[in-house]
């Protein structure tokens, strides 16, 4: 009998753990939300949705406070679909069918002189590269005695990275709608490799090549090129620690390990940002021994794998430094009469984000001339401390206090609840075949950083205005005094 009673007592002890857990985090929540009834609207059509479909979002939300920005209602609005129209399946494909994705592009693709590559004289560049590819190759095989039953490799002008090269245009590496990049994506994640070689900066370290001309050496991290059975080539970096790992507290950032799933985070949160300047970039499970070894003509790496089997412009660096640098920088060519300036404010709010500080200089297509776009590459340093926010790196945006309404509008879309960044982040990433490819508080930390970004736009409003603060294209043109940064539906 006694213990009976103990059995008893545990149940209602237990009950009772129960009710007050199911109180405290259901319906303790529920009166809060009743007593502030100006926090969201009763006939919200998001009211419904299920707690457990925004748990991480909510708790990010509650860390960062209001999420919404004082700029004159700039705030794009939430557009829910239409009756008759099926809901989007979720927050990416809600985003990306928002109409700041579907806004044509500005000015509009004309002429030759909009593309980087001019098309046929490009497919008979490629042609000529893969017939000299096809005689080399045999010339080594008769050369060691190799036995093969390859046939010579073909040239496809439909493959996937002929259509990204010929894509690339003065407004992005590729466009919204390229049918090219999913394709590409997918042919980096299976097609074998025929061919694998140090990149042209890993040469230049070693000293067999003078590439001064070509590449800017940097780096200690290894970096090898990768070719295709479809003759496409990619930059490969190998994963060198665990996406748990946190960059210590004393490391400088020049010495911090390069990371995989940076690089590969990079690209869709490039994506998500609606800059597309970094290149399409995938993970990847590669057997070293048949996927490299076994492929490489270079006798170093293989001595490598051996013995362990196991052109660019100087990017000012003296924004923390000097608090009024932006202003001397506004001064000088080609800064003072084009779109650069903005696009180092860009390339800011997106190295903020992912938290690299290792951007020593930056690359352009030349062809495009000075307004050309700046390409987002080398972000192997980025997400290495979701804990701090490296504040030096948004120096740029707080001391010129510019920013594109482009870049503006999808920040602020990308703090509205329906649209949040680290949601959109978790889903696109979630098509890698490393996924996942970033730990939760990485993702948190996306939407705490944004958070910053927006208040220091807000800062910069209220010191000097919406005119000279939200830039419609070059530096030289503001915005129009027109009161808010509006929303072309």
């Amino acid at each position: 009998m006694p213990g009976l009673r103990r059995d008893r007592l545990l149940a209602l002890l237990l009950l009772g753990a129960l009710f007050s857990a199911d109180l405290y985090f259901h319906l303790w929540p529920q009166v809060q939300r009743q007593l502030r009834p100006g926090e969201r609207p009763a006939a919200c059509p998001c009211s419904g949705r299920a707690p457990s479909a925004s748990l991480h979002s909510a708790a990010a939300s509650r860390d960062l406070g209001t999420t919404s920005h004082n700029f004159s209602g700039a705030l794009p609005r939430v557009e829910h679909p239409s009756h008759g129209h099926p809901a989007p399946r979720s927050k990416l494909q809600a985003l990306f069918a928002h109409s700041l994705y579907q806004v044509l592009e500005d000015p509009p693709l004309l002429g030759p002189e909009d593309w980087l590559l001019a098309s046929q004289e490009a497919l008979r560049y490629y042609r000529r590269k893969v017939a000299r590819w096809n005689r080399r190759h045999k010339i080594y095989k008769e050369q060691f005695n190799l036995t093969s039953l390859d046939p010579p490799l073909q040239f496809r002008p439909e493959a996937s990275w002929v259509q990204f090269h010929l894509g690339i245009n003065s407004h992005g590496l590729y466009s919204r709608s390229s049918p090219a990049i999913s394709k590409l994506l997918h042919d980096m994640r299976h097609f074998p490799t025929i061919s694998a070689d140090y990149s042209q900066d890993e040469k230049a370290l070693l000293g067999a090549c003078d590439c001064s001309q070509i590449v800017k050496p940097s780096g200690v991290h290894l970096k090898l090129v990768l070719r295709f059975s479809d003759f496409g080539k990619a930059m490969f970096k190998p994963m060198r620690q665990q996406r748990e790992e946190e960059t210590p507290e004393d490391f400088f950032y020049f010495i911090d390990f390069q990371r995989h799933n940076a690089e590969i985070a990079a690209f869709h949160l490039d994506r998500i940002l609606d800059f597309r300047r970094v290149p399409p970039t995938v993970g990847r499970l590669v057997n070293v021994t048949k996927e490299i070894l076994e492929v490489t003509k270079n006798e170093v790496l293989q001595s490598v794998f051996f013995v362990s089997p196991a052109p660019g412009l100087l990017l000012p660096l003296r924004w923390e430094l000097n608090p009024l640098y932006c202003d001397t920088v506004k001064q000088i060519y080609p800064y003072n009469s084009s779109n650069r300036l903005l696009g180092i404010i860009d390339m800011a709010v997106f190295d903020f984000l992912i938290g690299n500080m290792d951007r020593h200089h930056y690359e352009m297509f030349t062809k495009f001339g000075e307004d050309g776009y700046l390409i987002h590459l080398d972000n192997a340093r980025g997400f290495g401390r979701h804990s701090q926010d490296e504040i030096s790196i948004l120096a740029p945006l707080a001391q010129c206090c510019m920013i594109k309404r482009k870049t503006l509008l999808h920040l602020q879309l990308l703090a509205q609840a329906d649209y949040r960044l680290s949601d959109v982040m978790r889903e696109s990433l979630l098509e890698d075949q490393l996924s996942p490819v970033l730990t939760e508080p990485h993702l948190l930390a996306l939407d705490r950083r944004l958070q910053i970004i927006l208040k220091t736009v807000e800062d910069c409003i209220e010191a000097h205005g919406e005119r000279r603060v939200i830039a419609d294209g070059s530096a030289q043109r503001s915005a129009p005094d027109s009161g808010q940064a509006n929303l072309t539906s």
